[in-house]
Order: structure tokens, then sequence, then C-alpha cells
């Protein structure tokens, strides 16, 4: 007969406690449950390893010098279901390259409760109007408007971001325009600006969504912005389309480097953003 090593359990409790009862109580077993155990072990073992006394139970000679294999081995499957519990945890680095709007709004709210079920896992976020570069692993993952035409990459569209001409909440039209610098690449969204605004029209230029959502709920300007963010501003929605009549919209990717497809921290981190992005699918659309 091989020996049943859950019942190493069986013997461990009754050589601490002495007794069946206090053995039963220990494992939540019940006391003839655990001499039978007890028997099983022994005639599998092929020894005597307990004496059996009116007041209890105390270790035979055969029994004693085995308790510290047996405690060993306790130990060693303790160690192993820890390691197994440390395994399931999610952790190491993972770095996301963002569109700006996303990031306070969507990306932040998302990643925060991952965050902290997992203290072991860092997340760092970067924005920049260039795209980032996958290959060369400046990001894991990166959330852009343009997907890529080439490389060993995996890309998943996740959302048609609206945009819309927006002034003051108090409904003004003042005559400025408020849009990005000439310098930086985001070439559409100037472009739809420069078709509301004409060549000779004042403008305000600056280099985040965030300055530009202020600056038109201050009245400086009217710009071309987001849906879910000017709405959230409470900013009063001037046009919904282009003088031409065309739609303002950009695609929303998610794009990971084909080799961190099994990366497990990753996956979380994608899995969060894509949640957090498609629960709020309608937000981004026009009114």
């Amino acid at each position: 007969m091989q020996p049943n090593w859950d019942d190493l359990r069986v013997f461990l409790a009754l050589a601490r406690e002495g007794s069946l009862t206090g053995a039963a109580r220990r494992l939540r077993a019940g006391v003839a449950t655990v001499s039978r155990r007890i028997e099983r072990f022994e005639a599998a073992l092929g020894v005597p390893l307990f004496l059996r006394h009116q007041s209890g139970y105390s270790l035979t000679d055969q029994g004693a010098a085995l308790l510290p294999r047996a405690e060993a081995a306790e130990e060693a499957l303790a160690g192993l279901r820890q390691e197994a519990g440390e395994q399931d945890q999610i952790r190491g680095h993972v770095r996301v390259a963002s569109i700006e709007s996303l990031i306070a709004p969507v990306l932040v709210p998302a990643l925060a409760p991952l965050m902290a079920a997992h203290p072991g896992l860092d997340v760092e976020i970067l924005f920049s109007t260039q795209a980032v570069n996958l290959h060369r692993h400046d990001a894991d993952l990166a959330l852009r408007m343009v997907p890529p035409d080439h490389g060993h990459l995996r890309v998943r569209h996740l959302v048609v971001m609206g945009f819309g001409l927006y002034g003051p909440p108090d409904g003004a039209r003042p005559a400025r325009y408020v849009s990005w610098p000439e310098h930086v690449s985001l070439g559409t969204v100037l472009a739809w600006s420069r078709a509301f605004a004409g060549p000779d029209a004042p403008r305000f230029a600056v280099n985040t969504l965030q300055a530009q959502v202020e600056a038109v709920r201050q009245g400086l300007g009217l710009s071309v912005l987001p849906h879910f963010l000017a709405r959230s501003a409470g900013l009063t929605l001037v046009a919904a389309h282009l003088p031409d009549g065309g739609r303002m919209e950009r695609s929303v990717f998610l794009v990971t480097h084909a080799d961190l497809a099994g990366s497990r921290r990753v996956f979380a981190v994608a899995e969060a953003i894509t949640e957090a992005i498609l629960a709020r699918r309608t937000e981004f659309g026009p009114a």
C-alpha cells in the first residue's frame, strides 16, 4: 500500500495534540476519521507511529524518528503553496504610451484597482504627440489614432472618438481659436481647426488638451476637442461637422508587440484599459 501523503497532516496533528479529540479539532474532522487515517498511514509505512494510552497518544521511537521529516515535508509544501500564490500575482513593469485625452479620465481610474490588487505591478504612462516605436520597446502597449502598417504587432480597434467645435459654457462665440502649436504632429486636428478658423483668425496655441479645454472654458476662444472631454467640462457644442459637412472622427487602436502577448502583466494592463474604454464607448461619440 502506498502512503497517502494527505495523511501526513493527520500524523502531525496527532503528534502535536496528543489526542484524537485534539487532532480532530485541529483538522476539523471527526475522531473516527482521524483514527482510521492514522491506522492507514501506519499500515502504508509498515511501522507503528503511536502508542495508545488511556490518557492519549504518544509517539513511538519510529514515529519520533519520522517527525522531523514530516515537519520538513510540511514546510516544503507550505513553501510550494506560497510560491504558487506569488506566481499568481501580476508583477513587473509595464510602459504604456497613450494619447493625452485618455490618460487622466480613463487610464488612471482603470489601472487604480489593478495596481491596488497587485502591489508588485509598476505602470508607467507616457504621452507624446510623436508615435513611439514598439519595435525598439519604447513602450509595451500603445494607444494610437493611426494603426501601424508593418511589424510584428497586435492591433485591436477599440473605439471611434468623435470631435466637435466647442465654445465657452455661456454660449459665447469668441473670434479667437484655441489649437495646437504648428510644430506638433497632430496634423488632422490642426487641419480641422484651420477649416473653421481661416488663415487670419487670432489664435491661442498650447500643447496640452487640458489647457485647451480650460482656455475655452475661460472664454478665450473656440476649439476642436473630443466630445467626451468637452461635454464633461460643460462646454457648448458649436459645430459637430466640418464646414464642408465632413465628420471629425478618429479611431483609437490598442497596439501590443506580439512578443509580449504571453506576458501576464502586459495582458492584465491591456485588458484593464480595454474594458474601461469599451465600457464608456457611447461617451466618445457625438451628442
